[in-house]
């Protein structure tokens, strides 16, 4: 498990402000082999050196084919998470099912969603098309109907929040 903590001497960091049911001030979701040693590796150096305690797992958190117990106390006990949605997310059961779960915590206890989309376009997110509709038609096939209707709700009402679009050295707000 990759986390530090940390307090910020700014009164208005997310550690002040986090209520004391939390663990981690954000929760950082992303495919490892996409992400994790470019953009997810700079983001959470940033978080850490600015006070803020971040979550991002390790390559050896699964156990088997179930989700860790401990990430989803991780995700729930977060105030903010930031899915980081690249080209080949979706061919991650794992990705989707922490997403899925970062939704139900948005929904039940109003944690705040940030997402960062890299090389993807939202709306394919929101549609799963693109690099997204492959590996879904594979998910139907192989995964329960319910599962992967979870997982479509989930990118759909994400990929319709508010974020940060990354593509080739240019970055939008959408």
């Amino acid at each position: 498990m990759d986390s530090s903590s940390g307090a910020s001497s700014s009164s208005s960091s997310a550690s002040s402000r986090r209520p004391s049911s939390s663990s981690y001030d954000v929760f950082i979701n992303f495919r490892g082999p996409d992400t994790r040693a470019s953009f997810v590796s700079l983001l959470y150096k940033a978080l850490i050196k600015d006070g803020i305690n971040a979550y991002k797992d390790s390559e050896d958190l699964w156990e088997g084919d179930e989700i860790c117990p401990s990430l989803l106390r991780a995700i729930r006990k977060s105030e903010i998470s930031i899915p980081v949605i690249s080209e080949n997310y979706a061919e991650s059961k794992y990705c989707l099912l922490e997403l899925a779960e970062i939704w139900e915590c948005h929904k039940s206890n109003a944690q705040t969603i940030l997402p960062v989309f890299i090389d993807v376009e939202p709306r394919n997110v929101r549609h799963q098309t693109g690099s997204f509709e492959v590996p879904f038609q594979e998910h139907q096939r192989k995964y329960k109907s319910d599962d992967v209707e979870r997982w479509k709700n989930a990118l759909k009402e994400v990929g319709n929040l508010k974020g940060w679009t990354f593509k080739r050295d240019k970055a939008t707000i959408e």
